[in-house]
């Protein structure tokens, strides 16, 4: 079974934020943050009332975390990749980590940003812009990645009502670290990001709930190996009635994985994957295709990581391909919602939960049944104005940011307060005044647990 952490809002159980707070469903990648909370607001009325007492190498001590913090990412670039399978980072998050997800989600929100949906455009169902200005007209700036390949999946679905062209839809990316990335990630990373479900068949794709052989290795079948067809479809299915049409979702990608494999030949790489509702069960199905066809394999015991950061992903396929994953030594940290129906999906009823009885006896429909892969973390967010939210990449990001900034709100508030008491009280005892050193001691305490 997927290890599991839930990471729900210190105060209330279910986060409710306001609708002016969290993106509306397909909000094109959103980020709201939430006002500033009351702990927020509590360290900054106490740090001006303490300042006078801290000695100004606060800030210069802060400087020196922060630099620590980028080498340290460097040197520990495999664990938060999941080497280790996360243990010791996810109960509580690391702070590495988070920052990480969060990078890679942006990664995801960058897509739904710049996929085209107005009819009337030229680009429609493509990019709006080219592969040397996407992360800049998003608004990411320079993240530090150039993008070297455009991905497009054709479904292999036939609506008859549709008004949409039969082609291909663009569903995300490949990018490369830059060298100066390089110094600061501690690898060169090749990250493939994938888009969730927005066009007509995208969504029929999704409902295709059956299992069928992966077979993606034609010298070892493994025909217990099973995937959800509809996703099969679309990491599969080629404009195969045109010959120069578009090639499959897969070609693409292998294709383009391998020149990078080989151009940066002799680094030391990482390949990560992230994507969101459909195109998490996209990066998992190349993630195993890579790691089946051994082409991060540079030798005996010496593989290229292969990690999968999943947003709000349904489960992919059975227990056989859960287990060639993990033998083969893919990485899936699954980021998910505790109230969002499509993590339960498929395999609402047959899925890793129900297909042992007793924890004795197997059922003999449970090479039939769905499968996560991986760890999982798991928020807790829900909104009655707008249910919708529970399954929104930015209501996805905006909670991991959101945390983020609580947790270091308060470890900022507890070492101004330890440095105030110190402070107050040395100078007290210099001065060797009894009264004057209780006073302060109580006073500090006295705003320290406000």
């Amino acid at each position: 079974m997927a290890s599991k952490i839930l990471m729900p809002n210190p105060s209330v159980n279910h986060v409710a934020y306001s609708a002016s707070m969290v993106p509306r469903c397909h909000s094109i990648g959103q980020v709201c943050l939430p006002n500033k909370s009351t702990a927020e607001t509590t360290a900054s009325i106490s740090q001006s009332l303490v300042a006078s007492s801290i000695t100004p190498t606060i800030s210069t001590k802060l400087d020196k975390t922060s630099s620590t913090r980028t080498s340290t990412l460097a040197h520990m670039w495999r664990e938060v990749q999941g080497c280790n399978n996360w243990e010791g980072l996810v109960e509580p998050l690391h702070p590495f980590l988070r920052q990480e997800i969060i990078r890679y989600g942006e990664f995801v929100t960058a897509c739904y940003q710049a996929f085209d949906l107005d009819p009337n455009s030229k680009r429609y169902l493509t990019c709006k812009y080219g592969k040397k200005n996407l992360f800049r007209e998003v608004g990411m700036g320079n993240p530090g990645y150039e993008v070297t390949k455009y991905i497009y999946a054709t479904p292999d679905v036939n609506i008859p009502i549709q008004n949409e062209p039969s082609c291909g839809r663009w569903v995300g990316y490949v990018a490369v670290s830059s060298d100066d990335a390089v110094t600061r990630l501690g690898r060169r990373d090749i990250v493939i990001t994938f888009r969730g479900t927005v066009t007509n068949p995208e969504w029929i794709a999704n409902f295709m709930s059956s299992l069928t052989p992966a077979r993606l290795d034609h010298n070892n079948t493994r025909p217990d190996v099973k995937v959800e067809s509809g996703f099969l479809s679309l990491y599969t299915s080629n404009e195969s009635d045109d010959k120069f049409g578009l090639k499959s979702c897969r070609e693409q990608l292998l294709s383009e994985v391998s020149r990078l494999l080989n151009r940066y030949k002799g680094e030391e790489l990482s390949i990560s994957l992230s994507g969101h509702s459909m195109g998490s069960s996209l990066a998992l199905l190349l993630a195993y295709d890579i790691a089946e066809l051994g082409l991060n394999r540079l030798g005996p015991n010496l593989d290229i990581p292969v990690t999968v950061f999943s947003f709000g992903g349904p489960r992919v396929g059975n227990l056989s391909f859960k287990e060639r994953c993990e033998e083969l030594g893919v990485r899936v940290l699954r980021i998910v919602n505790v109230n969002d129906p499509i993590t339960k999906l498929p395999g609402v009823f047959l899925n890793e939960n129900f297909r042992v009885l007793g924890g004795r006896y197997e059922f003999p429909w449970s090479c039939s049944c769905y499968a996560h892969v991986g760890v999982e973390i798991a928020l807790d967010f829900f909104n009655m104005q707008n249910p919708s939210c529970v399954h929104d990449l930015g209501s996805y990001i905006s909670l991991l940011k959101c945390q983020k900034k609580g947790d270091q709100v308060r470890k900022d508030e507890e070492n101004i307060f330890i440095r105030a008491r110190e402070s107050i009280l040395s100078r007290a005892q210099n001065t060797n005044m009894e009264p004057l050193r209780n006073a302060a001691s109580n006073l500090v305490n006295l705003f320290q647990n406000v």
